[in-house]
């Protein structure tokens, strides 16, 4: 059974910076990609970044610049650094795996708030 577990969240202020772990579990295949979406009260779920297994990002436009994801392959890990935050990026952080086999995994997410 995969699990996805991520970490890292919390309240930052405006300004601040992140660090976000997804780590994958009980797969014995490596990803072919891995993604971080979040998703706000009332807003619809959004692709914040994501990584490829070969190392080719993509990022929405609202984060380029600010958010650097990274992974670990060997480890099947995702990270997302996140920094200058945005009242406007609070969400809760959720972790997409895509092994190529079935279907795709989803994380239960880690809550990102910005405040000051």
């Amino acid at each position: 059974q995969v699990q996805l577990v991520e970490s890292g969240g919390g309240l930052v202020q405006p300004g601040g910076s992140l660090r976000l772990s997804c780590s994958a579990s009980g797969s014995s295949f490596r990803a072919k990609s891995m993604c971080w979406y979040r998703q706000a009260p009332g807003k619809q779920r959004e692709l914040v970044a994501g990584i490829t297994s070969g190392g080719s990002t993509n990022y929405a436009d609202s984060v380029k610049g600010r958010f650097t994801i990274s992974n670990d392959n060997a480890k099947n890990t995702v990270n997302l650094q996140m920094n200058s935050l945005k009242p406007e990026d609070a969400a809760s952080y959720l972790c997409y795996a895509d092994f190529g086999r079935g279907h795709p995994y989803w994380g239960k997410g880690t809550l990102v708030t910005v405040s000051s």
